[in-house]
């Protein structure tokens, strides 16, 4: 099978989703879709025939698991850290623009997304610049719309939350002028309490999916979505000075590290349309467009630990960051089959690209709230926080990218794939008086190749190489040359793997090593820069499907060597990087309970090693191990069947810190600084979904 499948130019039916979320068929469900998955110019692909991990959280694991957001979904894979703002696979972390794409398309990272918005989250782990141009060693994030089901279909969700959050939820399609023209609407709101007293979570969604099928060969999908997400009073982030380790734990449920005033207001406009053309004789088109605005308020607290033994800590608020973000993302592809002799092509040609903008508030400023200590909070005054309406433009990013790719196959047992893009990319970055205080313009290669061996079917060999370019960094707030995006980056990757595809279970196994340049603050000119290199090493098992009778498996391990090599600094050469766990095990288990109909348990179990807490590896945060518990009855009720669920995350209320990233989020800082994020504490959701 080559890489490159057909397009569909019928009406997209939701994989069984009555069937998925109503009638019990979840375990099946899980595995069933995750068979396949988007890889941009390739195509749809079969993923045991693809030579890279891609690991997918399908539409069936969110709703039975009452997942809110892609960060949510992501902690449901090993070699995924999705706990910050900027999702990040096998020790590296993303690009805000780069790394994350909607149906293809890229967007925006550092905004929140719904997960009920997607049909699936699809994860391609380590390098993917020969196949989308220019991005960070971190994977590509692949978000897919929910599109028009073949047949008409309805479902809502009402549930509760901890505190005393309140969500509805409807999900619903429908076609018009005899199935010419398909739409799905995607309707959310939650409000209410979080878990700790006083704060405030808002969030609704509103999205409209269109298929209209021009001619039997040509669909236009139209999407157009709004998402607001508001918070107040939630946990703040917490950072440490130069030479202070973190607690070993902290309470998230403890009143008084938050303030009340304190939290996000993000708004987030996505419009986007494709034209997908069957040509006939296996050949087929793409090209489509993709709008997108994100307005970000943010006025989150950081708590930075100043003294370990006493536990003093000062509060600050960052407002200087980016208010706005705006993307205008293309894309156009060619794919198709032909045979020269014994040797079988797919091909795949086409282009993708962005221009990227970022608008940071004029009067934005570090203000310094107070001091107190984590046995003794306090509450502080509000300051003077800016208008984030009042914007100048920081920063224009763009890039295009030809992308040109051949899978060569010789019998049904030999293939390679040769993949590889030529890019244009550049910047402009300006003062806030509106002067340009730098600009860059770089052009660059990035291939990849693979050889990939199938004995049997269903088993497959591979070995890949690949080489990518990368945008530089951007040079975070407190660095002296802030908002300014360093000069292109490359990357090299190796990875070997095996896959294995049983009728009811998936077995990955993959080996890797890659290496990056490594940018950080400068302690002494406080500029943001490059020294020295990442390199990091690993292996990860996944497993998905029915272990046993009854008993289905989601998750795997992952262990990871992550390294920083070849500094100016002798104390931070050959040290593990920043927040990076060695071990990593997330794995979601599902039993059908025998002789009950209908009725399920779940746990889901995510086990991290410590992790170092600064560069020079003086001090490491403890591991953690959560346990998630859960129970789902199906049961008809008037003609409908009804699902009835019950969750407890963390059900041991385990305090530890998750999301511990380098100073800057970009590389460790020369004081070593590193801040991190609470994890949540115990909680419990109750939902009830029916089919209508």
């Amino acid at each position: 099978m080559g890489l490159v499948t057909s397009i569909p130019v019928s009406a997209q039916d939701s994989p069984s989703h009555r069937d998925i979320i109503v009638t019990g068929a979840s375990d099946d469900a899980v595995h069933a879709q995750t068979q396949r998955a988007s890889l941009g110019p390739l195509g749809t692909v079969d993923v045991h025939d693809t030579p890279n991990a891609i690991d997918i959280v399908p539409t069936a694991l969110i709703e039975q698991q009452q997942l809110r957001n892609v960060q949510d979904a992501l902690r449901y894979l090993p070699s995924v850290q999705g706990d910050g703002a900027r999702p990040q696979s096998r020790g590296f972390q993303g690009s805000v623009v780069q790394n994350s794409r909607i149906d293809g398309f890229n967007i925006v990272s550092t905004t929140d997304y719904p997960a009920q918005q997607f049909q699936d989250i699809q994860v391609l782990n380590g390098l993917s610049g020969a196949i989308y141009g220019p991005t960070n060693p971190a994977g590509t994030f692949e978000y897919t719309l929910k599109r028009p089901t073949a047949t008409p279909m309805a479902y809502a969700r009402v549930g509760y939350g901890s505190g005393d959050l309140w969500l509805e939820h409807l999900d619903a399609s429908d076609t018009a002028l005899h199935g010419l023209i398909g739409v799905r609407a995607n309707l959310l709101n939650e409000a209410g309490e979080g878990y700790l007293d006083s704060s405030h979570v808002s969030r609704q969604l509103a999205s409209l999916a269109f298929d209209i099928h021009a001619t039997p060969t040509t669909v236009i999908e139209l999407n157009g979505s709004y998402y607001r997400y508001v918070t107040d009073g939630v946990e703040p982030s917490f950072a440490t000075a130069a030479n202070v380790a973190f607690p070993a734990t902290i309470d998230p449920s403890k009143p008084g590290y938050a303030q009340p005033y304190a939290g996000q207001r993000n708004h987030t406009y996505t419009g986007s349309a494709k034209l997908k053309q069957d040509l006939g004789g296996d050949w087929h088109l793409v090209v489509g467009v993709l709008d997108q605005v994100a307005d970000r308020d943010t006025s989150q607290i950081t708590d930075t630990i100043t003294n370990a033994s006493t536990g003093a800590y000062t509060a600050t608020i960052q407002t200087s960051t980016a208010s706005r973000f705006t993307i205008l993302s293309n894309q156009a592809y060619l794919d198709g089959s032909f045979d020269t002799g014994p040797l079988h092509h797919s091909l795949a040609i086409g282009t993708n690209g962005f221009v990227w903008k970022n608008f940071n508030p004029t009067g934005g400023k570090t203000f310094t709230l107070g001091s107190a200590t984590l046995a003794d909070p306090r509450a502080f005054a509000r300051p003077a926080l800016p208008d984030y309406t009042d914007r100048y433009r920081s920063s224009r990013a763009w890039q295009q990218v030809l992308v040109a790719s051949d899978r060569i196959s010789l019998g049904d047992h030999w293939s390679a794939v040769l993949t590889g893009s030529e890019s244009w990319l550049g910047s402009v970055n300006s003062a806030a008086t509106g002067a340009t205080t730098s600009r860059s313009s770089n052009n660059g290669f990035s291939p990849s190749v693979s050889l990939v061996y199938k004995p049997v079917d269903r088993l497959m060999f591979y070995a890949t190489y690949a080489d990518s370019l990368q945008q530089g960094d951007t040079a975070p707030a407190g660095a002296s040359n802030q908002n300014q995006i360093l000069a292109p980056f490359r990357s090299k990757q190796y990875e070997g793997g095996a896959k294995l595809g049983l009728k009811a279970l998936d077995l990955t196994l993959a080996v890797f090593q890659i290496s990056r340049p490594f940018a950080y603050i400068n302690a002494s000119t406080l500029a943001f820069e490059q020294d020295g290199k990442q390199r990091n090493r690993g292996a990860e098992l996944m497993a998905n499907g029915r272990i046993l009778p009854g008993l289905t498996a989601f998750g795997g391990i992952t262990y990871l060597d992550p390294k920083l090599l070849n500094t100016a600094s002798a104390a931070t050469d050959d040290t593990r990087i920043v927040g990076l766990s060695r071990w990593v095990m997330s794995s979601l288990f599902t039993w059908d309970v025998p002789h009950v109909p209908g009725f399920q348990l779940t746990a889901f179990v995510r086990h991290a090693s410590n992790r170092p807490t600064d560069d020079q590896n003086r001090f490491f945060a403890p591991g953690y191990t959560t346990v998630d518990l859960g129970a789902q009855k199906m049961v008809p009720l008037d003609g409908h069947q009804v699902t009835f669920r019950v969750d407890v995350a963390n059900i041991t209320d385990k305090h530890y810190l998750t999301n511990i990233v380098p100073g800057g989020l970009n590389g460790y800082t020369g004081a070593g600084n590193a801040s991190a994020s609470l994890g949540q504490p115990r909680t419990v959701s109750a939902s009830m979904a029916v089919a209508l």
